[in-house]
């Protein structure tokens, strides 16, 4: 009888943009557990995958994906914000508590309290191939005189010197990922805060390159919407360069990107 062919377990801080080993495999990828993140881990082919819920938030955002794959055929869990850093894959294997799994997943025995490593393990029992997900892609709007890009990934030369509203988490990955463009204002969702503030990592990075940058509360705005960031955010952190030009905690997103439109310009 010829042998099961052997599951790997692949660990990335990132599921934007995955190997061609990713397909087959079980991966633990620090990305929110949002729809696009799900998208992507479908996209490469992944046998199942196990995000970070990033706080759930508002509408349940930071899970939206667990459903969307189980349309898909394909397992997925997301691990509990104040378990481990979202951005970060090393932590969610070492240290990520499962806090919900979709229908797919709790077949093949992920439940929520179970560690990331146990439920990697018994997701490569999970059904593969799955159906590969229609082609789908994240935005860039303009919105009040501010970019809203779905992404940090998706900011381009031409954002230097703009206000750019993503929807993607404050990790230390986002840093790396929007500095070289140089905003005059970041803002990013706190996806909960979570272990160690992994969810806004990037605003003490950017304020050292004087980059202003806020997150906003995972309660308050849609994780991987970046025009619920701007439009719906209630500012839960700033950097002191952010400080400098208004920006407070418990204000509007929304009205600080209005104040410093008027004053720059862009409006």
């Amino acid at each position: 009888m010829p042998l099961s062919p052997v599951v790997p377990v692949l660990v990335f801080d990132s599921v934007t943009k995955l190997p061609p080993e990713a397909d087959g495999a079980v991966v633990i990828g620090a990305s929110h557990a949002a729809v696009y993140a799900a998208y992507m881990s479908a996209k490469f082919g992944c046998r199942a995958a196990i995000h970070h819920d990033a706080g759930i938030g508002k509408d349940e955002a930071g899970i939206s994906g667990l459903a969307y794959a189980d349309g898909l055929g394909m397992a997925m869990a997301a691990v509990a914000t104040d378990s481990a850093r979202i951005g970060d894959g090393a932590d969610l294997e070492a240290r990520g508590t499962i806090s919900r799994a979709n229908r797919l997943a709790a077949a093949c025995g992920v439940a929520p309290g179970m560690s990331a490593r146990e439920a990697a393990e018994r997701l490569k029992q999970a059904p593969w191939p799955h159906s590969m997900p229609p082609a789908k892609g994240e935005s860039r709007h303009e919105v009040d005189g501010a970019v809203c890009a779905d992404s940090a990934t998706l900011l381009l030369p031409e954002d230097r010197g703009r206000i750019v509203a993503t929807g993607s988490h404050g990790a230390l990955n986002s840093y790396k990922a929007t500095a070289p463009f140089r905003p005059l204002l970041l803002m990013f969702n706190d996806a909960g805060f979570g272990a160690d503030r992994g969810g806004v990592l990037a605003l003490p990075e950017l304020d050292r390159e004087g980059i202003a940058a806020i997150a906003v509360a995972a309660q308050s705005a849609r994780i991987g919407d970046g025009r619920s960031t701007l439009q719906d955010g209630t500012i839960s952190d700033v950097n002191a360069t952010a400080y400098r030009l208004g920006a407070r905690v418990g204000g509007s997103a929304l009205a600080l990107a209005r104040m410093l439109a008027e004053k720059s310009g862009q409006s």
